[in-house]
């Protein structure tokens, strides 16, 4: 038997066939001591606010830390939300697609702050109908300065915070700077003149392609591959990122204004200044 061995391992073709399995034999194992690349997958499926925008940045900068998140898709339906925590987690989004690519999908709606969320990813994918645009802010005015005989303050704006007049002048600061994350994050993409962007106008999915607004219609699957291929991975692996962030798995919170009979409406539950849109035919406060 040891002889037949020695024959047959001393035959040219055992020798090329070694040759040939040991790069194989070798090129597993190693496959399976290196990491599996993954697509990292966030929801957006409401109205931004501190909690929300804290659920979105606790997910992004756990893509940002963890090298085997090869790159993210940000799955969005929002009518947007708060200024500020717009603006915070806009921020975290450019600080990952410094890294990382980000893509965003938009399922039905990416509508104000949820639009300018999606202005600071790579690309972005929308369906034919999906709502798009809302550029611009909106606010609440103060009451006029009154005087309270039950109460006193040290000065006259400290029950509301300043003048009518200074909080309309403060709209038109952030409006442009809303208007200039567009055009930093569209680039040469963008067709749409600086009227159609600021008209605060919605666009159907198809028309936000046409406008440069949006880069292609897609879905979620298209979203996660056209990911990976800025990546430049293969043979990965999808993760949604909620659960290894550590977050829980569900927020009852709501962002919205209930009515006295248990009905939600579209209209934030605190007065303030927003990236929001608000349907125009949702009258529902009573």
């Amino acid at each position: 038997m040891n002889a037949i061995k020695t024959k047959w391992l001393s035959h040219p073709l055992a020798k090329v066939l070694l040759w040939l399995a040991l790069p194989l034999v070798v090129g597993i194992l190693l496959a399976l001591l290196v990491p599996r690349p993954v697509i990292g997958v966030v929801y957006l499926r409401d109205a931004i606010d501190a909690n929300t925008a804290g659920d979105l940045d606790t997910q992004i900068r756990y893509a940002y830390d963890h090298p085997e998140i090869n790159a993210v898709v940000l799955v969005m339906d929002s009518p947007g939300g708060t200024v500020a925590d717009t603006e915070s987690t806009y921020r975290e989004l450019i600080r990952l697609r410094q890294k990382k690519p980000v893509v965003t999908v938009v399922e039905n709606m990416s509508a104000s702050g949820a639009y300018y969320l999606a202005v600071g990813t790579d690309y972005i994918m929308v369906q034919p109908s999906s709502e798009v645009g809302n550029v611009g802010v909106r606010t609440t005015l103060p009451m006029a300065p009154l005087v309270l005989e039950e109460e006193v303050s040290t000065g006259p704006y400290k029950f509301f915070g300043d003048s009518r007049d200074a909080t309309l002048r403060i709209l038109d600061p952030l409006k442009q700077g809303f208007y200039r994350a567009v055009v930093l994050g569209r680039g040469k993409a963008l067709k749409a003149t600086p009227e159609d962007v600021l008209s605060g106008k919605i666009y159907i999915g198809i028309e936000a392609v046409r406008l440069g607004l949006a880069d292609s219609l897609g879905t979620q699957s298209d979203a996660i591959v056209k990911a990976a291929s800025l990546a430049h991975v293969w043979n990965f692996a999808i993760r949604d990122l909620r659960k290894p962030s550590g977050l829980p798995a569900y927020s009852a919170y709501s962002f919205f204004f209930e009515t006295k009979n248990g009905e939600l409406t579209s209209y934030p539950k605190k007065a303030g200044t927003y990236f929001l849109y608000i349907p125009a035919d949702d009258g529902r406060l009573s």
